[in-house]
């Protein structure tokens, strides 16, 4: 006969299993994070001299064994945004790397530590700084200088043709990018102002105050007369905002993307894009590009500006949960493949050119 248990150790031993348990399946979900989260390809922090400044970059290898790589390097869109893009940037970083290419990125100036304020720079401030780095790597002897391309999203359209204009680049992969500043940034509030029901005379006294900054930003108004434009409501503009807009509201892609013409570009494209014109951008690089042969464009139909799933960025915890434990799947379906393909071609390309 079995000696009967106190209802006190038997409590304790449901305790004990209850805490054994929740220990493991811990565990294996901090488990299931790292593994998805690890990426087939070696990083090392590097650091870059530039006009007396220094950027603080990441270079990401393949592990394919071979001593040369072609090289992707990363131009930012809007924002603070460090090297890895909060590690946003890692899962198409191992996408070029299964198609033998390196990708190099950097924080923004004042980002991570980084000297410098981002919000100082023009697009040929952030054009030269691409073609230093560029620079850099073609100087390296584990870089192949004949197959380094761009990889740019959203304001990074005005930025990835200047730098074409500088120092020749292999081919271009340019994401939700826009044509013209001021035509985007209208773009932008109405379709942002019907996503929210927006009533008709919301949408009259937005554009109205929309209408009003580009007058200030014509005459070359100070952030203080903006201000008090605004009747002292600068709706989270700042000074150094107020700077950047006043340096680059005129950007337009238009002439510039001429230097891209007969080089590879994959054009990539959302269908739920609020922040960009898409079809203004297609239609644009069509009539520029098409003479050279060399465009290629990709639809996301379900995809985001930022080419995340739109389902998963409707939901902050979906985006979260999703970036912990399946951070691949933030993505459009076949976004990172056609990347990878776009890369593998080029490479079938340049291997078949004597």
């Amino acid at each position: 006969m079995c000696p009967k248990i106190r209802p006190g150790r038997r409590g304790l031993r449901i305790a004990m299993w209850s805490l054994v348990t929740a220990l493991v399946v811990a565990a294996g979900l901090v488990g299931v994070v790292l593994w998805q989260n690890s990426y087939d390809m070696d990083e090392q922090r590097v650091t870059i001299r530039h006009g007396g400044h220094t950027l603080n970059g990441v270079l990401a290898i393949p592990r394919d064994g071979r001593k040369h790589h072609g090289l992707v390097v990363y131009v930012h869109g809007d924002g603070p945004v460090d090297a890895t893009h909060d590690d946003g940037y890692k899962p198409m970083w191992e996408a070029n790397a299964k198609a033998g290419y390196a990708s190099l990125s950097w924080d923004k100036p004042g980002v991570a530590d980084a000297p410098g304020n981002w919000l100082d720079q023009s697009m040929d401030d952030r054009a030269n700084e691409a073609a230093a780095a560029i620079a850099w790597a073609r100087a390296r002897p584990d870089i192949d200088g004949d197959r380094i391309g761009l990889w740019g999203a959203s304001q990074a359209g005005w930025v990835l043709p200047k730098i074409a204009a500088k120092t020749p680049v292999s081919f271009v992969i340019a994401l939700s990018p826009a044509i013209n500043w001021l035509q985007q940034g209208r773009y932008n509030l109405l379709a942002e102002l019907r996503a929210d029901g927006a009533s008709a005379a919301r949408t009259k006294a937005e554009t109205a105050k929309s209408d009003t900054t580009l007058r200030l930003l014509e005459r070359q108004a100070t952030f203080e007369e903006y201000v008090k434009a605004m009747r002292g409501d600068a709706d989270g503009m700042t000074a150094d905002r107020w700077g950047f807009i006043s340096k680059n509201y005129t950007a337009d892609a238009t002439q510039d993307l001429r230097a891209l013409r007969g080089v590879p570009v994959l054009l990539t494209l959302a269908g739920h894009d609020i922040n960009v014109d898409t079809a203004d951008t297609e239609r644009t690089y069509h009539k520029v590009l098409d003479a050279g042969g060399a465009l290629t464009v990709k639809h996301y139909p379900d995809a985001t500006h930022s080419l995340l799933k739109q389902s998963v960025e409707q939901s902050d915890l979906k985006i979260t949960l999703t970036a912990l434990f399946s951070p691949h799947s933030l993505f459009a379906d076949g976004f990172l493949d056609s990347q990878r393909q776009f890369l593998k071609e080029l490479g079938r390309v340049s291997h078949a050119t004597p």
